[in-house]
């Protein structure tokens, strides 16, 4: 073997190891059908080694992203020849390896392969008041794989079913379209419908580093099944079903701008309960639905104001879930004035600052 084919068989079999060592899942076969592929399209040509590398070596589309910052970090075209970029800490280089794993035996020793999480699932579980504007945009299109799912009541009809009841008229109407002869005996159950959601977003100035986030959570859910409302609260209340109608999020966000008139105000959760309450609570809209308050828990106002408020809200409500963004941090202790006053009327206290934490608050509302 030439000495310019022991350099690209070191470089090639390097590569799997660097591949190895990034988390991508390369055993010794996949290494062994990659230097053969790259012997058959020619070293020469950079592109037919990337995508022989991909089609070899990369077992899930999860490996993609690592094999491609990986293969740019290891090889660097040079006359038409793949050859190693300088050793760093990050990418080891080939006379680092063992001598085991070097030898002309054809055994590589066992590995540790230690696994990292992706960068999506990462950001998946970051406090979203603290990304950048760059990760912001990332995390907006991720809110597509949020799956709502609507909560769901027993009606007083009843449907078919393969099992419960007996349904006695259903068994009697098949018997006698028999002439009278034993029929498949007919089961039902109660039917059930989909409950409503009524969101009430805080859009204070205290919840200035959630509000985008959560707005985006509410839209989310209103593209969903079953009937969804929404306000935001702060100085005043604000009904914001229509505009977050668009299924377009980013033009249903400017029209939930333009509407909401105490963007980053005070907090005065009581009073806009009460006004929720007393024009929209009578009206029914609250009346045996699933209410989800995003808030804080900062009153500036009367905290026993907010507490009643809050007991009238858990008296016509199926279920009350308070989500603050604060829940889920280290150290956080229910401290607030506000927070204390509502705990006593609430069904589910959860956190809600990151979309991880977002999909987590779909399922309690689902569970309800």
């Amino acid at each position: 073997m030439s000495p310019v084919r022991h350099e690209v068989d070191e470089v090639l079999v390097g590569f799997t190891r660097a591949l190895r060592a990034a988390g991508v899942p390369v055993t010794q076969d996949r290494a062994q059908t990659f230097v053969e592929a790259v012997s058959i399209v020619g070293v020469d040509d950079q592109r037919a080694t990337y995508t022989a590398g991909r089609a070899t070596l990369c077992g899930s589309p999860d490996d993609l992203v690592r094999y491609d910052q990986v293969f740019t970090a290891w090889f660097n075209a040079r006359d038409g020849l793949p050859r190693p970029r300088p050793a760093s800490p990050s990418v080891p280089s080939f006379s680092d390896l063992p001598a085991d794993e070097t030898s002309g035996s054809g055994e590589a020793a066992e590995e540790t392969v230690h696994a990292r999480a992706s960068a999506a699932e990462v950001l998946r579980q970051r406090d979203v008041a603290t990304l950048s504007a760059a990760e912001k945009h990332r995390l907006d299109a991720m809110f597509a794989t949020l799956r709502p799912r609507a909560p769901v009541r027993r009606t007083a009809r009843h449907r078919g079913w393969h099992r419960g009841q007996v349904d006695a008229s259903r068994t009697l109407r098949a018997s006698l379209r028999r002439l009278g002869e034993p029929a498949v005996i007919e089961w039902r159950r109660r039917a059930v419908r989909p409950r409503r959601v009524v969101l009430l977003v805080d859009v204070s100035g205290s919840m200035n580093g959630y509000a985008d986030a959560l707005l985006r959570l509410a839209h989310r859910i209103s593209q969903g099944p079953g009937v969804v409302e929404t306000f935001t609260v702060g100085t005043r209340l604000t009904h914001l079903t229509r505009a977050l109608h668009n299924r377009d999020a980013e033009r249903a966000l400017v029209a939930a701008g333009e509407a909401v008139p105490d963007w980053s105000g005070g907090t005065r959760l009581g009073e806009t309960l009460q006004v929720f309450l007393d024009r929209w609570g009578r009206r029914g809209m609250a009346r045996g639905a699933v209410v989800v308050v995003f808030s804080d828990g900062w009153e500036r106002g009367d905290a026993a104001l907010l507490g009643a408020q809050m007991a009238r809200l858990r008296r016509v409500a199926h279920r009350v879930v308070w989500v603050n963004p604060h829940r889920g941090k280290e150290g956080y202790e229910p401290v607030q004035q506000g927070v204390l006053a509502v705990l006593p009327h609430v069904d589910d206290f959860v956190a809600g600052h990151s979309l991880a934490t977002f999909a987590e608050v779909l399922e309690v509302v689902a569970r309800a």
